[in-house]
């Protein structure tokens, strides 16, 4: 595997991004297509309504597991960190950091992190310029 860097760190699953989320848009489109179509039938107007409302609670499903399994990542991340910095230091991370910021300096070596992570809180760094200030990466594969 690629050692991992500022530009390739981000994650994709092909299965998610690239077959099931396109899948599910064109599914939502051909329902709206047959709903068009069964306009003025009464008898294919209460499926086809059906099968759009179906298909768009799918597409809302589909992007809430995907928040929800993020939300828990970012969760593991801020504590994690916060373990991290407070073995470096003796002190928990500064409150003023943001968990974007603090989700970027998880690349960051031990060596580079706590002068990264206090100059993120000082000048409010967004999260792609502590990343790109990382000088020595640290991978985080786990993360998707």
């Amino acid at each position: 595997m690629e050692t991992q860097n500022y530009a390739n760190h981000r994650q994709h699953v092909p299965m998610f991004h690239f077959v099931l989320f396109p899948l599910l848009v064109l599914t939502l489109i051909g329902s709206c297509v047959n709903l068009y179509d069964s306009w003025g039938d009464p008898i294919r107007i209460y499926s086809a309504s059906l099968i759009v409302v179906l298909t768009f609670c799918v597409l809302i499903l589909l992007f809430l597991c995907r928040v929800f399994a993020l939300k828990a990542q970012d969760r593991a991340i801020r504590a994690e960190e916060n373990l991290r910095h407070f073995a470096l230091t003796g002190k928990l991370l500064d409150p003023r950091l943001t968990i974007r910021q603090i989700i970027a300096l998880r690349f960051a070596s031990d060596d580079e992190f706590v002068s990264l992570a206090r100059e993120a809180a000082e000048k409010n760094l967004a999260a792609d310029a502590i990343k790109k200030a990382v000088k020595k990466w640290r991978a985080d594969t786990y993360r998707v």
